[in-house]
């Protein structure tokens, strides 16, 4: 500003004080070097800066009418802490979505027994405040990790696992298996193998056309074979062989139920029947 041209600077008094200074041509506003009063700069002078003023709105007459209210935001729902109160379905959703009853589940901590409702992903022990797992399973290619859930696991036919634990409720087999098995329900067996790892599981089940081979003791409160089976199987309950079955290996049960056309190649161990507790 010091090098610029005489012509294109102008001189502008302050309106306040009366101070005069030199400014640019083209200034709109400024501020006084002498009381520091910021004015505006109209034709080459100074004049007060503008202020905003304060508008009032006009009287009001008696023959105006009433102004509406503003419209108001619905009032919200008072939230209080208490049990969750299902909201009832139509009769369509029933149809095709029904609710999954309640199901019981153990906790894997601490082994207690309570019941949770049919459509949780997860649960919380009440006893030892374990966290568990209720998601399904659906396994379509090699795995090599542990599962502990209570909800179901499918091994597809694409579905390999190995050198892996599954503890889980219902475990289907439609593909290969070599893993160590723990089930709070049912093993259902539909397919051809080696099962190298323990097993345990409420109900075993080997479906028609199947062939396994157990290479470690099986463990069940009942057997249902119908299927070509291999291996020394130990049920605190009744063993059915259905009528395609062919078992060998050593059997301990309280009951064998052997179908016409079945076949059983080994021992059986007949075992005295628990008593239940009072």
């Amino acid at each position: 500003m010091a090098d610029e041209p005489q012509r294109h600077r102008i001189e502008v008094a302050c309106p306040d004080c009366g101070k005069v200074q030199f400014e640019p041509a083209l200034v709109v506003s400024t501020q006084c070097r002498a009381c520091r009063a910021n004015f505006q700069v109209r034709d080459g002078k100074g004049v007060v800066r503008k202020r905003p003023v304060t508008r009032l709105a006009a009287p009001r007459k008696d023959s105006d009418p009433e102004p509406e209210p503003p419209p108001q935001a619905p009032a919200q729902p008072f939230l209080r802490r208490g049990p969750v109160v299902p909201v009832p379905q139509s009769f369509l959703m029933r149809l095709f979505n029904p609710a999954k009853p309640p199901r019981e589940i153990t906790c894997f901590g601490c082994g207690h027994s309570y019941s949770t409702v049919g459509n949780a992903q997860s649960s919380q022990c009440p006893k030892c405040s374990g966290y568990i797992s209720l998601l399904d399973y659906d396994i379509t290619e090699h795995w090599n990790r542990r599962i502990q859930t209570c909800g179901d696991v499918v091994i597809q036919k694409s579905g390999t696992v190995s050198g892996a634990t599954l503890k889980c409720h219902n475990l289907t087999v439609l593909g290969e298996l070599a893993g160590s098995v723990e089930c709070s329900g049912d093993l259902i067996i539909r397919s051809h193998g080696k099962i190298t790892g323990d097993v345990q599981c409420r109900n075993l089940r080997v479906e028609k056309g199947s062939r396994v081979e157990f290479l470690n003791p099986v463990s069940a409160t009942s057997a249902f074979i119908d299927g070509n089976v291999r291996g020394q199987i130990s049920c605190s309950g009744p063993v059915t062989l259905e009528k395609r079955a062919h078992l060998q290996g050593l059997v301990r049960t309280t009951s064998l139920i052997v179908k016409p056309g079945a076949k059983h190649t080994g021992t059986i161990e007949m075992i005295p029947e628990l008593s239940p507790q009072p």
